[in-house]
């Protein structure tokens, strides 16, 4: 019995540190790449310029793709195609018939936002931004294309191919840009970035496509299930969960992207500007660490959903306890050591026009935000992963309140304290999500011992408070930003001895779980 129990365990630790491993490698490549880029091309772009690209066009490809996919895939990813008895194949083919709905809806968002950008800014087809705004429409079809085959590759697990083609795509359209703007000088800029996105699409929609296609994996029957008379292939619960999380959607947007929205309606290309370069710049762990987190998460508490075995809330409660310790000590990180060094970054990545301005003290801010959206993420995919049908309609009818609160929180707090209000409004709405998703865990585990919320807090995190403190004296003490190079070394070397300190308490109290989430192990499904 105990080998029987200890097996499955070791099984969804080992499948979740091989997802995370992959995924995390996916993130590192796709956003460090436009990480390093990004340094470049705002020292060689106007403010104005570089609202467009970081906020405007970023705020349109993200309302398109998220509308149309979203729920989708959040949906098809809690199916096991396995679990059934029923053959491969006709698993896919079911699968597939859904996946593909994401393209004709997809033309229609598209379609639409293409309309409501040209009827709210009153263009015509000559004019640039107009003629930009189209082509990025015509990149989302790209890569709406290719979603059905990056659902299937996901639900099976083909960790390796999304890490290569979003590598890829993702180097071609920096490449891209950087050829436009050299070589193409006089080209309007919007131009430019949408040519750029459109390379993107191309290149993820050729890359799913050239796989599945060439290597012969399945049927081609399988991937296209679009025989006439075939209508009862259809999974009605699999219909339901995605029209549930595409619903779900269209709220997750207005608190995902609700901000941007409001920046681009309410504030100035200055303030956008600098939000986007701070957004950028912030959410850059967020994007390469606790997103394929929050995948890898998702896809194992579904998994583990899934199955009938008698000690699946145990490993469901010991999944959540790690996962949220790993996040918690991860934000605690950020809250210690990036205020006292949001300027010194943004001094050495972008110079002084940026530093000098508003964007230090925003960013400060938004290290302080890092951990209630990271926290938020990882109990929301708990959440969305193990919750029945009911309780995902009533998570949604919480998020419809949540987003007239947000919106309303924004449009006040941006006028009082501009880019800055906008983070305040965003830390306000995950605490409030974070306490449903928490209330939802806690009658979850109701009569069980195998969770407790204050085994998620990470042993040390007071020394880390206590490291922060002492690198905030050291800016104001040591940092003089008119003689920034000569004393930025000192201030530097009291911060990397606080973390060196801190990181070798932590690692002696939680030797066990560090050792536990480095050590990736090779692993064949």
């Amino acid at each position: 019995m105990s080998s029987s129990s200890s097996s499955p365990s070791q099984g969804d630790q080992t499948s979740l540190s091989r997802t995370f491993k992959y995924l995390l490698a996916t993130q590192l490549l796709s956003r460090g790449i436009p990480f390093i880029f990004n340094s470049w091309i705002v020292r060689h772009l106007t403010q104005e310029d570089y609202a467009l690209y970081a906020v405007q066009f970023h705020l349109f490809v993200t309302c398109v793709l998220f509308l149309s996919r979203e729920g989708f895939r959040r949906a098809c990813m809690r199916e096991d195609m396995k679990c059934d008895g029923t053959s491969m194949e006709e698993n896919i083919s079911k699968l597939m018939k859904l996946a593909w709905l994401t393209f004709p809806l997809g033309v229609l968002v598209t379609i639409a936002a293409c309309v409501f950008v040209f009827w709210w800014q009153g263009l015509c087809y000559s004019n640039p931004y107009a003629q930009a705004i189209l082509i990025n429409g015509c990149a989302c079809i790209f890569e709406l294309l290719a979603e059905p085959l990056y659902i299937l590759s996901q639900n099976l697990l083909l960790l390796k191919l999304r890490l290569m083609v979003e590598t890829v795509a993702t180097l071609l359209r920096c490449v891209a840009m950087y050829v436009f703007i050299v070589k193409q000088t006089d080209w309007d800029k919007g131009i430019v970035f949408a040519l750029s996105q459109t390379a993107y699409g191309v290149c993820i929609f050729l890359g799913y496509w050239g796989y599945f296609l060439l290597s012969h994996p399945f049927r081609i029957s399988s991937l296209f299930p679009f025989r006439l008379g075939s209508k009862k292939a259809f999974d009605s619960q699999l219909s339901k969960m995605c029209m549930l999380f595409t619903y779900q959607s269209f709220q997750k947007l207005i608190l995902q992207e609700g901000e941007k929205m409001v920046l681009v309606w309410l504030d100035t290309p200055y303030n956008q500007a600098v939000y986007g370069l701070v957004e950028k710049l912030g959410s850059l762990v967020v994007r390469m660490v606790f997103l394929p987190f929050e995948e890898s998460t998702f896809a194992t508490f579904a998994r583990s959903a899934s199955e009938n075995h008698p000690d699946k809330k145990r490993k469901l409660g010991s999944c959540l306890m790690e996962a949220l310790k790993l996040v918690l000590l991860i934000g605690i990180l950020f809250i210690a050591f990036g205020p006292s060094y949001s300027y010194s970054l943004i001094r050495l990545l972008y110079g002084q026009r940026w530093s000098d301005g508003e964007a230090s003290t925003v960013l400060k801010y938004y290290c302080l935000y890092i951990i209630v959206l990271a926290m938020n993420g990882t109990s929301e995919a708990f959440l969305h992963a193990v919750a029945t049908e009911n309780q995902i309609k009533r998570s949604n009818n919480s998020l419809v309140v949540f987003s007239v609160i947000y919106v309303a929180m924004n449009v006040l707090l941006i006028r009082s304290a501009g880019a800055v209000g906008l983070i305040v409004a965003n830390t306000i709405n995950m605490a409030l999500r974070i306490l449903y998703s928490g209330v939802f865990i806690k009658s979850f585990f109701q009569g069980s011992s195998s969770f407790s919320f204050y085994k998620c807090l990470p042993s040390g995190w007071t020394i880390l408070l206590f490291s922060g403190v002492i690198t905030l004296i050291s800016e104001r003490i040591f940092l003089d930003r008119e003689n920034f190079w000569q004393t930025f070394p000192i201030h530097f070397s009291i911060g990397l001895g606080c973390f060196c300190t801190s990181a070798f308490i932590i690692y002696r109290r939680e030797r066990p779980f560090i050792n536990k989430i480095i050590r990736f192990r090779d692993h064949s499904d």
